[in-house]
């Protein structure tokens, strides 16, 4: 079996500073690497092939022929029909996003709190939001309030509503799960030094939390943003209502309609991820220290060292 950590390694940026690189697998042999190499020919074999048999159905039943897509080609169609549907998506998909996070941390860390009276209601609240599905919400709130409550409900007002009660409810146990992934012994060093709870939480557990827990941050944010479709069932103007109903009830082309917008969703969500890449590198990056190791006692300093310090005598 491998050891868990190889030699030293220099960094990219060539400035010399070591790194040790963690190994948690064992490096695949000659007939791992041919295997491997097998499975990847037979997968992008199968792509091909997937999407050859594609075309041909969709040439044979005539979705490929120029009238349907010049369409697409046209800025007034773009102007007038997708890019306002692009909007609204946009625009329900941020404000529900600036809610829910905020209201996923209150939930999540109400639910660590010590007092079963915050505790307890966090969790009831976490639990019941996470067990609806969220069209159910969409339409209890679009037409509950008028309803019940005699309001009048835009379907805006509606979609947003849900998907912050929902993915406020998800990124809740992102949060717990993300402060309890830290090790216990930092919340115990902090308060054997006489910080108090709240400090310990806002200044030794949630900085390194968010970093943990930006990957799942924002693929719930993605699934956020995705799940603003949703609101066609309440007649919601977004990207997908023109893709499905008002393109389609225009030039009859709905399969190149949804071809389209499916690739506007696409691209949406790859410039959405490249965000979140660059975001968790540069938090990991703004988390490290420069500070030099300190020398126990009775170490024998040796500058060439990549620590510094050497075994002590």
């Amino acid at each position: 079996m491998s050891a868990l950590t190889t030699e030293p390694r220099r960094t990219r940026g060539g400035a010399g500073t070591p790194d040790r690189v963690n190994v948690l697998y064992d490096a695949p042999g000659p007939r791992a690497r041919r295997r491997n190499a097998v499975f990847t020919v037979l997968v992008i074999v199968a792509a091909l092939v997937a999407g050859y048999t594609m075309v041909v159905k969709l040439n044979d039943k005539h979705q490929l022929d120029p009238a349907l897509w010049t369409p697409f080609l046209r800025g007034d169609v773009w102007v007038n029909l997708i890019l306002p549907g692009l909007l609204n998506t946009l625009s329900a998909a941020a404000v529900a996003a600036l809610i829910a996070v905020p209201f996923g941390f209150v939930l999540g860390i109400g639910r660590l709190a010590d007092h079963p009276w915050i505790r307890v209601p966090a969790g009831v609240v976490v639990e019941f939001f996470r067990a609806i599905p969220l069209l159910v919400m969409i339409f209890a709130v679009m037409y509950g309030g008028s309803a019940v409550f005699g309001l009048t409900v835009t379907p805006f007002t509606a979609v947003v509503i849900g998907l912050v009660l929902y993915n406020g409810s998800v990124l809740a146990e992102i949060v717990r799960a993300g402060i309890q992934s830290i090790p216990r012994g930092q919340s115990e060093a902090a308060l054997a030094v006489g910080l108090r709870k709240g400090q310990v939480m806002r200044m030794i557990l949630l900085p390194q939390a968010v970093t943990a827990m930006m990957p799942a941050i924002v693929a719930q944010l993605v699934v956020l943003l995705k799940d603003t479709a949703l609101g066609f069932i309440v007649s919601f103007e977004d990207l997908l209502n023109a893709g499905a109903r008002v393109l389609p009830s225009n030039f009859n082309n709905l399969i190149p309609s949804v071809i389209v917008i499916a690739i506007v969703y696409i691209i949406i969500n790859l410039i959405v991820g490249a965000f979140a890449t660059w975001l968790e590198r540069r938090s990991r990056r703004s988390r490290r220290t420069s500070a030099k190791p300190i020398e126990p006692p009775g170490a024998i300093v040796v500058p060439g060292s990549p620590t510094g310090v050497s075994a002590v005598d």
